[in-house]
């Protein structure tokens, strides 16, 4: 759409992703303190945020790197070949866990000892509320830079849009998405803070973000190379495989609730 620089050499995708950062930043400090998380447990999650954002970037451009060497058997790190979500939310959370357990283990005073095992199902919570709406935020800057477009259109809703076969009218999967992400950060808050369902909510997201993310990958049509399973986008095989491990947790979580109500 205008993926132009406009402020400091900034375009409308970089200063999305600013933004991004920043409101997931904000509510996760306002979450943690609903939660009482300790200050200095506090501080260590916001570096962990930030090394998570840094290695999460380069997680994505290596995901892409993959499955474009699947596709066309050349290998090549860079951000004008792509970036996928998946690969930024695998890699942020691998760092995110490193350094919350091993920052935790050697930086806590006494008095925090094993704060940070007593509170990683409330990290993990928080984490489901943040990612959903930082991605949102992300996902209009990728409608303002024209990728992650949708397939060619005649329909009232479709975006002229400048794409690898020029200017077409497109599905603006971008606002779509963009608008289910802000629904499921919107419900998961609300469970958040009424309570009134008592389910974990880091499963919930991933389960309802794969359903989503598989489906709506029938409307796009920017191509990201080849998959391990045939006829899947790369984005379709991680989709199956979250919502495989959130049913997974799911029924460990159940039994393990039921034997203890026993």
């Amino acid at each position: 759409m205008y993926p132009y620089p406009i402020l400091f050499g900034l375009n409308l995708y970089d200063i999305s992703l600013i933004i991004a950062i920043v409101v997931a930043m904000l509510l996760c400090d306002k979450l943690m303190q609903k939660r009482e998380f300790s200050i200095v447990l506090q501080k260590l999650v916001i570096v962990a945020i930030l090394l998570s954002v840094v290695l999460g970037f380069s997680s994505a451009i290596l995901f892409q790197a993959f499955y474009n060497y699947l596709a066309k058997g050349v290998f090549t790190l860079s951000t004008t070949t792509g970036m996928t979500f998946y690969g930024g939310f695998i890699g942020g959370a691998i760092t995110f866990l490193l350094v919350w357990f091993i920052g935790g283990k050697f930086f806590l005073k006494k008095e925090n000892s094993g704060e940070e095992k007593r509170k990683i199902f409330d990290m993990l919570d928080i984490s489901a509320c943040c990612i959903p709406l930082a991605h949102a935020i992300g996902r209009i800057g990728c409608f303002f830079a024209g990728c992650c477009h949708g397939a060619k259109t005649d329909a009232w809703f479709g975006v002229n849009m400048f794409t690898r076969n020029g200017w077409e009218t497109v599905v603006p999967v971008q606002l779509f998405e963009s608008a289910f992400l802000i629904l499921l950060s919107a419900f998961l808050l609300w469970v958040f803070f009424k309570r009134k369902i008592n389910i974990p909510l880091m499963p919930t997201y991933c389960f309802a973000y794969g359903i989503w993310r598989f489906l709506i990958e029938f409307a796009r049509d920017d191509y990201r190379g080849n998959s391990p399973i045939p006829y899947f986008t790369p984005s379709q095989f991680i989709a199956v495989l979250l919502i495989i491990i959130s049913i997974v947790y799911f029924l460990i979580w159940f039994f393990n609730k039921k034997t203890k109500t026993k």
